[in-house]
């Protein structure tokens, strides 16, 4: 198989500080067909998404320490960055106000069911690679 004959994989961007949850984060993403690309701070996410155009999906902690925290990072993506889709995860003991998600933001509470996060994470790979 030459370069030009591979598949090009979808890839998504990992935004994880534990890395136990990285790990298994991972492998979801892998399972739903899609290459990963890990951060472990938000100022980190941020320069992965400034220096790739490449990033189709975000699968985001919105307790993970940086400058820019929690839905206000979401709120930064969608602003600099619209195609991206956005999968936002916590432990808060309540999920964010429907209000306060991103416009096609998707929110797992942790733990997470592994079969729907794999399924989010495909749905949303497939439609902003057609997009």
């Amino acid at each position: 198989m030459t370069n030009d004959d591979r598949v090009t994989r979808p890839i998504v961007l990992l935004l994880e500080d534990d890395p136990l949850l990285a790990m298994s984060l991972s492998d979801y993403i892998e399972a739903a067909g899609c290459d990963v690309v890990e951060a472990r701070t938000t100022c980190e996410a941020i320069r992965i998404l400034e220096q790739r155009s490449d990033i189709r999906v975000v699968v985001g902690d919105l307790d993970t320490r940086g400058s820019v925290m929690g839905l206000e990072l979401a709120a930064l993506i969608r602003d600099r960055w619209p195609p991206i889709e956005m999968i936002l995860t916590s432990s808060a003991p309540r999920p964010p106000r429907a209000t306060s998600m991103p416009a096609r933001g998707v929110y797992f509470g942790k733990p997470f069911d592994g079969g729907a996060m794999v399924a989010a994470i495909r749905d949303f790979a497939g439609h902003a690679s057609a997009a």
